[in-house]
């Protein structure tokens, strides 16, 4: 799980979290809730190009709640990783938040499950 997420306001442009993605090196970002009762979301590459490029919309228009992943997939920080993983499958998703009491704890994405994957493998468990 990473835990140095870097999260972005829903009423920030998607200028603004195409930027915010580059300058941090990531290719996804939390959406911060609006108020105690919202759920977190994801802004990912592949909203963008969805949104922007296949639907020929304005990255200085169109607001990152107009097409994150709201609510995104989120999951306890103490569920078994080949539980987390069967969810990932099952939903076809690339990202899960870790949320525990209603609070971001991290973020998991595909690449961290196979790499601890090929951990296990590599010390024989």
């Amino acid at each position: 799980m990473k835990t140095n997420v870097i999260t972005i306001s829903p009423l920030a442009t998607v200028r603004e979290a195409l930027l915010m993605m580059k300058k941090s090196s990531v290719k996804s970002l939390v959406v911060d809730k609006r108020h105690s009762g919202d759920a977190y979301g994801l802004i990912a590459y592949r909203d963008v190009a969805r949104a922007v490029i296949a639907e020929d919309g304005d990255i200085d228009l169109l607001n990152v709640y107009d097409i994150a992943q709201k609510p995104a997939l989120q999951v306890s920080q103490h569920l078994e990783i080949r539980y987390l993983a069967r969810l990932m499958i099952q939903y076809a998703v690339k990202n899960v938040l870790v949320i525990d009491n209603n609070e971001l704890q991290g973020f998991v994405s595909d690449t961290d499950v196979v790499s601890h994957l090929i951990d296990r493998a590599s010390s024989g468990r």
